[in-house]
């Protein structure tokens, strides 16, 4: 790998760093002007006045907000991201006992979305302009356009109230089988997938039918290659990059359509527990949340410019 390159891989990562600090101070700003207070909160109505100024010296809610701002970016350096005052524990161990199952879910959905997009979208491309392909991309652009709170009040109306296929609720740790396990993740995976694999699939057709376009995809015609062994031999391997950036992209989606799907379905992620923390103002949670959830999402994008990078001949022939 050339030092050019590791350079444009370095900016990039940098701007991620910057990008990741710009979104710490938006992201305690916005939850320093949250209505409400937290001692309040935390009390309950029927707090003296004395107990709740003694509660906001503790938490530290009485000094200048540039000095708690550096307090709190201070401890997710060394990993201290606070304590839940509504669950009387460390944030560190309320996150740990939901992150795996977040993950599950997005592994999950990752497995199943990935392959079906591939197939929708490589297709799409081989026989663009007809009626398959217009089939494909009215059926994509429809799904894009669908809502995930839609999507997953039909699939609970259906499958779990009229078939009774599943349930409405998806407990994570009452999987001990391969059936309760189809059974816990379907209705989420499929409301999640929906939406992920119309984007992918539509960003996938994109950059195949742009090596299909080539100079060189033209040379295979007239040396009389047909047009499915064109785009499989010599169009999809040097469409690798742009679709790894498309599954990057699309997957990072997850991030912002987990938080409906857990709390319709009732899934015990990270997701669920951040709606719960701004229910009951418990800042240093939903704070620590929005971090992960953004440093989750801004990796994917990073691995997606990565992607690009390594994917384009002129960056590692220069």
């Amino acid at each position: 790998m050339s030092t050019h390159i590791l350079w444009l891989i370095g900016r990039r990562l940098a701007a991620a760093v910057l990008t990741l600090l710009i979104v710490s101070v938006v992201i305690f700003a916005i939850t320093a002007i949250l209505p409400g207070d937290s001692a309040q909160q935390i009390l309950g109505q029927f707090a003296t006045p004395e107990q709740i100024e003694a509660l906001r010296q503790q938490l530290g809610l009485n000094q200048p907000a540039i000095v708690r701002y550096l307090d709190w970016f201070g401890g997710l350096l060394s990993g201290n991201l606070g304590e839940s005052m509504t669950n009387n524990m460390p944030v560190t161990e309320l996150l740990q006992g939901r992150l795996g199952n977040t993950l599950m879910l997005a592994l999950v959905t990752s497995v199943v979305s990935v392959p079906v997009a591939l197939l929708l979208g490589i297709t799409a491309a081989i026989y663009r302009g007809g009626r398959l392909d217009k089939c494909l991309s009215t059926l994509t652009l429809a799904l894009v356009a669908v809502p995930e709170f839609l999507v997953a009040t039909l699939a609970v109306l259906i499958f779990a109230v009229k078939l009774r296929w599943f349930s409405a609720l998806s407990y994570a740790s009452d999987v001990t089988s391969p059936l309760e396990f189809i059974r816990t993740y379907t209705l989420p995976v499929m409301t999640l997938c929906f939406v992920i694999v119309a984007q992918m699939a539509r960003m996938t057709r994109a950059a195949v039918v742009d090596q299909l376009d080539s100079s060189y995809a033209e040379m295979a015609r007239l040396k009389g290659l047909g047009n499915l062994r064109i785009a499989l031999v010599h169009a999809l391997p040097n469409a690798v990059g742009p679709i790894a950036n498309a599954i990057a992209l699309s997957l990072s989606y997850l991030f912002g359509g987990v938080v409906i799907v857990e709390t319709i379905f009732n899934y015990p992620g990270i997701a669920s527990l951040m709606v719960d923390a701004v229910t009951n103002r418990d800042i240093a949670l939903v704070q620590a949340c929005t971090m992960l959830f953004c440093s989750g999402y801004l990796l994917l994008v990073l691995i997606a410019d990565v992607s690009a990078i390594l994917s384009n001949p002129r960056l590692r022939t220069r």
